[in-house]
């Protein structure tokens, strides 16, 4: 299984961005996008996009505040965090779901094109999955702004995870969007913020097996194989 990162040029604007490319170990199942949290591709989202490859999965994590600072990454300090949000207030949606479609079309003509998000990445695979069409399936983690669009309908099979002890997002804004949107199943874990980071103080390993096996499931069960 091998790995590198691959320059791509957004469909919006012919922006220049990375992204790390994760070639599948065996069989190809199909195309999966990691997007990242506030803080870039860092080694947590690299060694997702890595288990996804050993899993079957052409792999593609997009580097999305290149257009700010070309391979930004920064630790899980109060620095990190500050640095993050900084770029994530100048970051365009718009740009961010072009860089998506523009990692969908790279995929796309080797099978079905799935996408998974952390965070900030959460909500943005929500959001992908509302407005590109040729996605073949979401799963969105502790996504913040996933509430805010319950207006939006995914146009593909989607799924949301979220953590009873996430201090921020609230729980009321979830039940509000499951309400709202049915057709979204909604799972909630014993677990807090960015459980799905191995080796991170969050990192809770029975909700992150069960949410990526709830993901995996929904891959499988819309095309990848």
């Amino acid at each position: 299984m091998s790995h590198a990162f691959v320059t791509l040029n957004s469909k919006i604007d012919d922006a220049e961005f990375s992204a790390f490319h994760v070639q599948p170990k065996g069989p190809r199942k199909g195309g999966v996008i990691v997007l990242q949290e506030i803080f870039g591709v860092d080694s947590y989202i690299r060694h997702d996009a890595e288990r996804w490859g050993s899993m079957g999965f052409e792999v593609l994590a997009p580097s999305l505040f290149d257009r700010f600072e070309p391979g930004f990454v920064a630790e899980h300090t109060p620095d990190g965090v500050q640095a993050g949000f900084k770029y994530l207030q100048a970051h365009r949606i718009e740009d961010a779901i072009a860089d998506i479609e523009t990692c969908v079309d790279y995929l796309r003509p080797r099978g079905p094109v799935f996408v998974v998000g952390y965070c900030y990445g959460g909500s943005l695979a929500y959001l992908a999955a509302c407005k590109i069409e040729d996605l073949a399936g979401a799963s969105a983690y502790y996504g913040s702004m996933v509430p805010k669009h319950a207006h939006d309908k995914p146009r593909c099979p989607t799924i949301c995870h979220f953590g009873r002890q996430d201090q921020h997002i609230a729980l009321e804004g979830v039940a509000a969007f499951s309400a709202h949107r049915p057709d979204v199943p909604v799972h909630l874990y014993d677990a807090g913020h960015g459980f799905n980071n191995d080796g991170a103080p969050a990192h809770n390993h029975a909700a992150a097996k069960l949410a990526r096996r709830r993901t995996l499931e929904l891959f499988d069960a819309n095309g990848a194989g």
